[in-house]
Order: structure tokens, then C-alpha cells, then sequence
């Protein structure tokens, strides 16, 4: 059994956003002060609510929808490490979205979403707020780099080393069902 292609899209449309934001989150950060680097943290902010409510339908769709489950020759262990990594995926693709919106509203900037309509602050002004929320997301930035690079390593090893097809069918254009080794 091979996963939807709307669960692909969801999957890898995830991960463009996520590395189009880190990319675009570092190249703010990187920026010198000008017009330029406030535009780029607007889009940044912008993409980073996007991911959130992609998160939240992600969920919805995986509460609703059964996937096609874990190789049978997984040890418990690698199901328990599986679950526990997509749990983190998750709650990191939830959690840094509303880190980066306390930063925003703590630090009392008005935020349009992609220039359509405004977003509620979620907390009053207040800069040790901010500061602790800027804290908090760099360490979740760090932390959903690191499951992600064990993510891929895990997919790669799935593929090149158990040689099963868990990477084949969660890539896009792929219909591969043959059992599992």
C-alpha cells in the first residue's frame, strides 16, 4: 500500500515550505536593516502562519485518513522511533509557527497576513516576551533541523540499506505497492 497523493502533496509541499523558510528565515536574520529586510521578515511570518494551518490540516487529514502503516519487519524499537519522530515533526511544525507569532506580537509589529487581511497579536507588548520567544524559536529551528536531517537519514537508509519501500512510496509520481522485504 503506498500513501494518497493528496497525503504526498501535503508531505512534500511541507517540506518546500520548510526549507524555503529556513532559507528565507536566514537570509533575514542575515540582511542589513533596510525596506528589504523588513519585507523579507513580512513573507517570512506570512509563510511561517501558512505552515501552521498546513500543520493543523495535516493532522486533521491523518486523523481522518489511514495510512498504508510501517514494514512488518520493523523491530519495535525503529516503530516506537518512528512514531516518536513524526510526533516531534508535528508538534515542531505547530509549536515554531506560534513561537515566531508570540515574537511578532510581543514585540507589538502589526503583521498582514501576505498582505490580505491582519493578524490578531496573541500577547501584549512586552520585550522579555519577545526575547524569551526569539530563544525558544532558534531552538526550535535547531531542533526541527536536526529531526529533519534523521528524517531523510531514515528514509535513506529505509531505501539503501533495508531496501524497502518506505522513501519509493512516499515519493511523488510513485505507485510502487510490492510488499515489504
Amino acid at each position: 500500500m503506498v500513501w494518497s497523493a493528496a497525503f504526498k502533496l501535503f508531505h512534500w509541499s511541507t517540506a518546500a515550505l520548510i526549507l524555503g523558510m529556513f532559507v528565507l528565515g536566514w537570509v533575514a536574520v542575515s540582511y542589513p536593516l533596510s525596506p528589504t529586510k523588513l519585507e523579507l521578515f513580512k513573507w517570512h511570518k506570512s509563510v511561517g502562519l501558512l505552515i501552521l494551518a498546513w500543520a493543523l490540516l495535516r493532522l486533521a487529514w491523518r486523523a481522518t485518513h489511514r495510512g498504508p502503516g510501517l514494514p512488518a519487519a520493523m523491530g519495535r524499537y525503529e516503530r516506537w522511533a518512528a512514531h516518536l519522530a513524526h510526533a516531534f515533526l508535528y508538534a515542531l511544525m505547530i509549536a515554531m509557527p506560534i513561537s515566531g507569532w508570540i515574537i511578532n506580537s510581543a514585540s507589538d509589529f502589526p503583521l498582514k497576513w501576505f498582505g490580505l487581511f491582519r493578524v490578531p497579536q496573541v500577547v501584549g507588548p512586552d520585550k522579555g516576551v519577545q526575547d524569551s520567544a526569539e530563544l525558544v524559536h532558534l531552538t526550535l529551528f535547531w531542533t526541527l533541523l536536526l529531526v529533519l536531517v534523521v528524517h531523510v537519514a531514515a528514509a535513506l537508509r529505509h531505501h539503501f540499506i533495508r531496501r524497502n519501500d518506505v522513501l519509493r512510496r512516499m515519493l511523488p509520481f510513485t505507485n510502487s505497492g510490492k510488499p515489504e522485504k
